[in-house]
């Protein structure tokens, strides 16, 4: 891990993402951070989750402009054929059900228009803030399903195949009882692991995390895949 670059992944969207004037799609958007930036720098964006109490989150923000959520899933996504310049998934593949990602991927080939984007940035199951969650779950499996699952599916006819890039970015927390909140958002279902684990977790949190100001910054290693929409696909 220490030689993969280190970027934050506004750096990697700005690269990567039709910004601005691109309308982008932001699957499992959770509380709506990712939409909000992509809409400051000028996309149209839809923010598209699953859980309720991440919508409310997400739609009781402080509007930055035109940005709009809706309710549903990855794998039955709400939206016209051919309808999104870029389709997001940041962080978020792996929580789809296992034997449901491929169905995400090929809505995901269908909303999108011919030479569209398809980004996804998902962590590694390796770094500080990996190690740090495993007494509340470890997702290795789902990682490794959710990046065999793109292998498979972002090839032709649909996709014109897969460029990857690996970085290290770190998560911004204000203090351990932040780092608890936005665990506990994600997926309330922890609750129980977390608080039997609670002392070794902000042990952990204590040994893992770069203070800086007033905020703690935990390092996890990403990988990038990027595929295009085929023209005749």
């Amino acid at each position: 891990m220490s030689a993969l670059p280190r970027h934050r992944h506004s750096e990697m969207l700005r690269a990567e993402l039709p910004l601005p004037g691109g309308r982008i799609l932001d699957v499992g958007c959770g509380g709506g951070g990712l939409v909000r930036f992509l809409t400051r720098e000028g996309a149209e964006v839809v923010g598209l989750e699953c859980a309720p109490s991440q919508l409310r989150r997400a739609e009781a923000a402080a509007r930055v402009g035109t940005e709009t959520y809706v309710s549903g899933r990855g794998e039955e996504l709400p939206f016209e054929e051919r309808s999104f310049d870029a389709v997001v998934f940041s962080n978020s593949l792996h929580h789809v059900p296992p034997e449901r990602m491929e169905q995400a991927l090929a809505e995901a080939g269908r909303v999108l228009r011919p030479g569209g984007l398809l980004y996804v940035a998902e962590p590694l199951a390796q770094g500080p803030l990996f190690e740090l969650m495993l007494p509340v779950e470890d997702e290795t499996a789902l990682r490794a399903a959710a990046y065999a699952a793109l292998r498979r599916r972002a090839k032709p006819p649909v996709f014109d195949g897969l460029r990857e890039i690996l970085y290290v970015a770190a998560a911004k927390y204000r203090g351990f009882e932040a780092f608890k909140a936005e665990v506990l958002a994600v997926d309330p279902a922890r609750r129980a692991a977390f608080e039997v684990a609670e002392d070794k977790l902000r042990a952990g949190f204590d040994s893992a995390a770069v203070r800086q100001g007033d905020a703690d910054f935990i390092d996890q290693p990403f990988r990038l895949t990027l595929s295009r929409r085929c023209e005749a696909g």
